[in-house]
């Protein structure tokens, strides 16, 4: 990424997302910023050159994340969350998938979804019941899947399904969105990320052609592509955590306390030189976890290597490690505003919000702490 690049982000979010106005309602359809950030030509920065797109690594894109969510991490998580089913069909899709779904995203700046989550295989999704069968030279996918960010403006879907013919095989499909049969049960009323859009969704008989089938099992692909959303779910706390802190300090300039004003408590600089030491450890923990994913990336076969291994821990580490510091600078924000902390003349509160999905979506803290504990615990020859 050259640093024009990193320019241009920041001239975006300061002019589509500097405003008074937080962007913080629920709108019928996607924001007409998503349309100014496509205009920038960093839209889907991370697709590879091959297919047409900018080829920035993960480490790249975690730069780019912590700006855009300093902005919003609404509008950050809708910009980078089409990276979850890209690079599953970048690692484990034919070439002639490639070429038909991912060169076109890369040209036109469009979405991708991933549909994974069930009512009863939220973490534990090995209980998924959707449902894909073999008819001839089709695909036929039925079922119904609970979150699924951008799915009504995607141009396509990557659905994770049982097979009809093994319950104990799992299968990953690309599913276009106008296909007959996908429906929108409904979009989900969230509470933070409020610019991003997330649905609930029926899939009635969706038939495809049985190449549009990923190679592999479908739960170690959606595991295997969860690395790369989950470093930059984790990005998104840095650029909200930057915001709280730079709120903080405005606010305490002008706020009266004892002879002077905040900024001359030595609990309010306690504070926030313990925000800046939180800060500085998310980002750092967050780019080294990109860069352990940029290496295999880089490296002769990356899909050999992601089928054999699945999990990254730092992917892992970071997420945790990011929702849980960033909570607590968010929390530690609010109470530096007193009671206007819990209004909404504040922005204190939405951030408070934002942030909190961070340790909640892809998996909560608990569910990663099992994973760290199983993987990379456990096995003593792998313990670091």
């Amino acid at each position: 990424m050259k640093p024009e690049d990193l320019k241009t982000v920041r001239r975006f979010v300061k002019g589509a997302l500097g405003g008074d106005a937080p962007v913080d309602a629920l709108a019928d359809k996607p924001l007409e910023l998503y349309d100014t950030f496509r205009e920038t030509g960093l839209a889907n920065w991370w697709l590879p050159e091959e297919a047409g797109g900018r080829g920035f690594g993960l480490e790249d894109s975690v730069e780019i994340v912590n700006e855009l969510a300093y902005g919003d991490a609404g509008v950050a998580f809708t910009l980078f969350i089409s990276v979850l089913g890209t690079s599953m069909v970048q690692l484990y899709g034919s070439e002639e998938l490639k070429a038909t779904y991912l060169a076109p995203m890369a040209e036109r700046g469009s979405f991708c979804a991933t549909l994974g989550s069930e009512r009863t295989a939220g973490s534990e999704l090995n209980k998924i019941e959707t449902i894909a069968s073999r008819e001839g030279d089709d695909l036929v996918v039925t079922g119904e899947k609970f979150f699924s960010t951008n799915t009504d403006f995607a141009d396509f879907l990557i659905v994770v399904a049982r097979a009809a013919d093994d319950p104990e095989s799992y299968l990953a499909v690309l599913v276009p969105r106008d296909t007959p049969g996908v429906e929108i049960v409904k979009r989900w009323d969230v509470i933070g990320l409020r610019a991003s859009h997330t649905y609930q969704v029926r899939l009635d008989h969706c038939r495809v052609p049985a190449a549009h089938l990923l190679a592999g099992s479908g739960l170690r692909l959606l595991e295997i592509g969860l690395n790369a959303s989950r470093i930059l779910i984790a990005a998104t706390a840095i650029g909200v955590a930057r915001r709280i802190r730079d709120h903080c300090m405005i606010y305490a300039k002008s706020k009266p306390f004892r002879d002077g004003t905040l900024l001359d408590s030595p609990v309010f600089a306690q504070r926030l030189g313990q925000m800046e030491m939180q800060i500085d450890v998310m980002k750092s923990h967050c780019l080294k976890a990109a860069r352990d994913y940029d290496q295999i990336m880089g490296g002769p076969d990356p899909a050999t290597v992601f089928a054999r291994q699945g999990t990254l821990k730092s992917a892992l580490t970071a997420k945790m490690f990011c929702g849980q510091a960033g909570w607590d600078v968010a929390s530690v924000g609010s109470e530096m505003f007193g009671g206007l902390g819990y209004t909404h003349e504040s922005p204190i509160g939405k951030l408070l919000r934002d942030i909190r999905y961070v340790s909640i979506v892809e998996g909560g803290d608990d569910v990663m702490r099992e994973l760290v504990f199983s993987r990379y615990v456990i096995p003593v020859p792998r313990r670091t």
